[in-house]
């Protein structure tokens, strides 16, 4: 593993420009079929099952996760560039500094009324109470009927809230909001309690930036939130409360691959987070996606260097610290080489153990995206749905909200798209009709857990999703022409559910 980390440090930064690709005839459509066939008969979970497998031996002797700015991984990233250069692959580091950060302690417990201790999150980039805590009083921002409950400076009473922990309900606004707004208020630590569902665990999230942060803060669950709110409308609420957070700079690197040749004016591009949280060794969070991509990007090049469109992979870092890398990669990019980016595809948890199979909404028809799709995004969701319905293979939207990688890119106006098989949300009962599965579960039991291990994955899932990306790599090789075509309402059974709603830390997960 130190192998692969001192590679990851040594290699070149700066990516080649390739020619585009020689003339060739002019059936786009054809090749597009031919290839698209040769991938998805040829890429399979079985095959990229060996990277997941080489994901966990790094975790293992890395401390049990490969978090950004790790020697975990490093040895990641190395070991995704080494399979690309040798299969011939255009391959760069894109390295980067960021904010680590590392909890230190979260801990929370109610000493009055009732003593008990209560499950707690730190936000990410959240400032840090003194060793061994603070004990205050808990003081409630009133429920607001629109859903913004401490957004607004008139949300808090004036003295109500000063050296108390402020009590918050999500929605309405960032995180990063509702904790200014309480430390204005003279609030000395933010709760934010769960606007989903009983069966939920702490909310998790970030603050999106260093700067941002004011006071300590941190996640609960919905039901202690209302617990909490229900005792302190009977008398005074006592809290123990310890929040604290490593933040250092580091440096870490996107990995970003491309064929050689392809006309780099049609650019296609496909990209997974590489990076796991500090609590596991994040297999299928996003081991999962990385090797999706892989297994399908080395048997490309195994049958086409040289397509017609130039195809793209990357696989980004510091994705669960804000999708730090993304961002990162489209600021760095002219306005040229943006235009050049025809469309993007995100694959994000691809083999959940009680599994969905979620295509991003590109036209909004459940109505649920916080992000406007752009124009194209439709179309990549109707080629994708039109794919899994070819197959019977039931299938729901998820909304555009931010949360992946997709969000630098549709914030940028490049078509986007791709899959997810569910995260921390509980499968409804219509779901597991739907998909097959355990009701009143989470999609996935592990998520952010040392338990996201490749041993706690769904190789079904895992082998649908690749033949997604498999088929969507062979078709825009080629063929764009779907792209231009006035794309239908693609409508779905369940909707957006809960997979696409939850709370987690995924990417800036900083509002609702």
């Amino acid at each position: 593993m130190a192998t692969l980390a001192a590679a990851a440090l040594a290699t070149p930064l700066l990516l080649a420009s390739a020619p585009p690709a020689s003339a060739r005839k002019d059936t786009p459509g054809k090749d597009a079929a031919k290839l698209s066939k040769a991938l998805v008969r040829e890429a399979s979970a079985k095959d990229a099952h060996r990277h997941l497998r080489t994901f966990q031996a790094i975790a293992d002797s890395a401390g049990g996760h490969r978090v950004a700015g790790s020697l975990g991984h490093d040895a990641s990233a190395a070991y995704v560039y080494q399979q690309l250069k040798k299969a011939g692959y255009d391959v760069a580091y894109q390295r980067f500094d960021f904010v680590y950060t590392e909890t230190l302690a979260e801990k929370l417990s109610a000493v009055t009324p009732v003593p008990h201790d209560i499950e707690i999150k730190a936000l990410t980039y959240t400032t840090s109470t003194p060793v061994g805590g603070v004990r205050a009083d808990l003081a409630a921002v009133p429920v607001d009927a629109d859903g913004t409950t401490g957004c607004e400076p008139g949300d808090y009473a004036a003295g109500d809230f000063t050296g108390r922990i402020a009590l918050i309900k999500r929605g309405g606004c960032s995180f990063a909001a509702k904790q200014a707004q309480a430390a204005a208020a003279g609030a000395i630590g933010a709760l934010i309690y769960n606007n989903i569902d009983a069966g939920y665990g702490p909310l998790s999230g970030t603050l999106g930036d260093p700067s941002a942060a004011r006071i300590p803060t941190g996640g609960i669950s919905k039901a202690e939130g209302e617990r909490l709110a229900a005792d302190l409308a009977e008398g005074p609420v006592n809290l123990s409360f310890e929040i604290r957070q490593l933040q250092e700079k580091r440096s870490t690197p996107n990995v970003i691959a491309e064929t050689p040749g392809g006309d780099a004016a049609e650019t296609v591009m496909l990209g997974a987070h590489l990076d796991s949280v500090p609590t596991g060794p994040g297999i299928n969070d996003n081991g999962s996606g990385s090797a999706g991509l892989l297994d399908v990007a080395l048997k490309l090049a195994a049958k086409e260097k040289s397509p017609r469109n130039k195809v793209r992979f990357a696989w980004w870092s510091a994705a669960e610290s804000g999708l730090i890398g993304s961002h990162h990669y489209l600021a760095g990019l002219t306005p040229l080489a943006k235009q050049q980016i025809k469309l993007y595809l995100n694959f994000e948890m691809i083999a959940s153990p009680n599994y969905g199979l979620f295509v991003f909404d590109g036209d909004n028809s459940d109505g649920a995206n916080t992000q406007m799709a752009p124009e194209g995004s439709a179309q990549l969701e109707r080629d994708i749905a039109g794919f899994l319905g070819r197959r019977s293979l039931q299938h729901a939207g998820t909304p555009f909200v931010g949360r992946f990688d997709h969000g630098p890119f549709v914030d940028a106006g490049i078509p986007s798209g791709g899959t997810f098989s569910g995260a921390e949300a509980i499968k409804s009962p219509a779901e597991a009709a739907k998909f097959g599965g355990t009701a009143g579960l989470a999609f996935d039991v592990n998520y952010h857990a040392a338990g996201d291990t490749v041993e706690n994955i769904s190789m079904t899932a895992f082998d649908i999703n690749i033949d997604v990306i498999a088929h969507a790599v062979g078709t825009y090789a080629h063929d764009l022409n779907s792209l231009r075509k006035p794309a239908a309402t693609v409508r779905t059974d369940s909707g957006h559910g809960a997979a696409g709603r939850s709370s987690t830390a995924h990417g800036p997960n900083t509002t609702e």
